[in-house]
């Protein structure tokens, strides 16, 4: 990982270091800004304020998180850490490594984190053994949304199971004058549109080997041509104001009926939820074609950094106890449309694609077929999962790059440290 003494350069980006964290104030870096994201910080600045404590909002817009991470590498640097930073996966050990965070353990054994997480998770969310996250939620990466009012006009009558059903919808959808695929050109979205299809198309063990383990046999495999095929014919089905695009408005293409499908993890949800739409009724969700056996998690979680004052230390411990709180794990993904992560919690309140995604979570586990989001930071080191989503958004952007060069470049960048 970078190295504080070799990125102290970041500093002159004009980021001045913050007043520090007054008695009993907590001060929180996150990305979530989009509607169903807002919503659900609003809940958890509500615990904490009901706790006698005042809460800085530190938002940085950006649904990958990247300019999240560049503007708490500064803050860190210049000795001014937050109480807590949204992270996740291989990463949370990258800042651990650096000797910033703070070792919850004292709280984590009082309040019996390793009864309540899957050790999965709870793994995650340890370095050397002690913890140093918090988990707030699962998601599940291989969704796919479908609009019921686009669908219904173009005569499409299911969410399809296959790639072959999936194209055979998206003609019907164009032929109708709408959008057969909402997507949000930005590297990290192309590369959660590519995980998913691997995953359908190869099945859990080959995305394991491919994607997570980054096997050259694999990465070079026939399996992986034909994933490279499906995918960039997926690109023809979306519009030409793809590029740029935001996944959340992405996701309004589906609300407002102009869209037929989004392939995008469950944090989609949580934006139909805040239009007011009924799942079932307004959108459909179904795993993506061909995964239904297999599940791609994404757990984000809260790295806690070490801080000197007494209050403020306080008043992050407190912090993690209500990221952990069964009310406030219920209310998060509510809004969210993630699924809790603290484990027994009842699913009475959530609606059948959460209900849903809380049996797919505990069938795969058993199974075989519960698998990390490489796309979104569960399953390679940052910089090597950087490469993957560059070469594999350079492969949707430019339709000159073959799919025997894609694959090429792909197994290249899996090699990145």
């Amino acid at each position: 990982m970078w190295k504080m003494k070799r990125v102290a350069a970041v500093v002159a980006l004009g980021w001045a270091a913050a007043l520090s964290a007054s008695a009993g104030e907590v001060e929180v870096l996150h990305y979530w800004t989009s509607g169903g994201e807002a919503k659900s910080v609003a809940e958890l600045k509500k615990i904490m304020q009901a706790k006698g404590h005042t809460w800085r909002d530190f938002a940085v817009a950006g649904g990958g998180g990247d300019s999240a991470m560049t503007v708490l590498k500064s803050r860190v640097i210049s000795g001014n850490p937050p109480s807590a930073a949204q992270t996740k996966g291989p990463a949370i050990q990258e800042w651990a490594s650096e000797g910033v965070l703070a070792n919850m353990d004292a709280l984590a054994k009082a309040e019996k984190w390793d009864e309540l997480l899957p050790k999965v998770v709870a793994d995650v969310m340890k370095y050397k053994g002690a913890y140093v996250a918090a988990p707030v939620n699962v998601h599940r990466v291989n969704w796919m949304w479908g609009s019921a009012d686009a669908l219904k006009k173009a005569g499409v009558a299911a969410m399809p199971k296959t790639w072959d059903e999936f194209f055979a919808a998206a003609d019907k959808l164009k032929a109708a004058g709408l959008v057969p695929v909402a997507h949000g050109g930005q590297n990290w979205q192309d590369f959660t549109t590519f995980e998913s299809v691997v995953l359908g198309v190869g099945g859990p063990k080959f995305y394991q080997d491919a994607l997570v383990k980054l096997d050259n046999t694999a990465l070079t495999s026939d399996t992986m041509k034909k994933s490279l095929e499906t995918f960039r014919r997926i690109k023809g089905y979306t519009d030409p104001g793809a590029p740029g695009r935001d996944w959340n408005l992405a996701t309004a293409m589906l609300i407002q009926g102009k869209a037929g499908f989004q392939l995008m993890g469950d944090w989609a949800k949580g934006e139909f939820l805040a239009a007011g739409k009924q799942p079932g009724k307004d959108f459909l969700c179904a795993a993506a074609p061909g995964s239904a056996n297999a599940f791609t998690f994404n757990v984000d979680s809260f790295i806690l950094f070490k801080l000197k004052d007494a209050a403020a230390q306080k008043a992050q411990s407190d912090l993690a106890s209500a990221i952990m709180s069964p009310a406030f794990q219920e209310v998060f993904n509510l809004n969210k449309g993630s699924i809790p992560v603290r484990a027994g919690m009842p699913m009475d309140k959530f609606d059948d694609c959460a209900k849903a995604s809380a049996k797919d979570f505990v069938d795969t586990a058993k199974s075989g077929g519960l698998v990390p989001s490489a796309a979104h930071g569960m399953a390679i080191a940052p910089a090597t999962e950087g490469a993957i989503k560059d070469a594999v958004s350079q492969f949707w952007n430019d339709d000159k790059i073959t799919v025997a060069d894609a694959m090429k470049k792909i197994a290249a960048a899996a090699k990145t440290k």
